[in-house]
């Protein structure tokens, strides 16, 4: 009995070495650098660090926009403010209640620098629009 005992003790000590020797070779094919996943995990560490790196500048970068837009938008408030005073301001002026007559150009006046030479619409009316009043005539000439 005590054979047998020890028989089947070599055989189970064997298949654990047997077991234990596959088992490192996976292991160093796993964590070969190059072709297995250690390389993979190498790589994605130094992706992680270099994400961590955009992500830290990328929130430095917002938090300075964000303290020049609220600067900027505290400028934009106090010129709106004052362009309320300003309109406020206008709203207070009389109506004018001259108007400047133009004197009409002389004939040595209007040869000496541009000139229209087209008459003025015999008969001006708004309710028409522009491209319609003026007839294909016009844009003969």
């Amino acid at each position: 009995m005590d054979l047998i005992a020890d028989f089947i003790l070599g055989l189970g000590a064997f298949g654990t070495a047997l077991y234990c020797l596959i088992l490192s070779r996976r292991l160093k094919r796993f964590n070969n650098l190059r072709d297995g996943m250690g390389g993979a995990v190498a790589v994605l560490s130094a992706q992680v660090d270099d994400m961590t790196k955009t992500l830290d500048h990328a929130q430095s970068a917002a938090g300075q926009s964000a303290a020049i837009l609220t600067e900027l938008t505290e400028r934009a408030e106090t010129s709106a403010r004052k362009l309320e005073l300003m309109m406020a301001s206008l709203h207070d002026l009389p109506e004018p209640t001259e108007q400047r007559h133009v004197e009409p150009m002389q004939d040595s006046q209007q040869q000496s620098g541009f000139a229209s030479t087209r008459l003025a619409d015999p008969e001006p009316n708004p309710g028409i629009p522009v491209f319609l009043r003026h007839g294909v005539m016009e844009a003969a000439e």
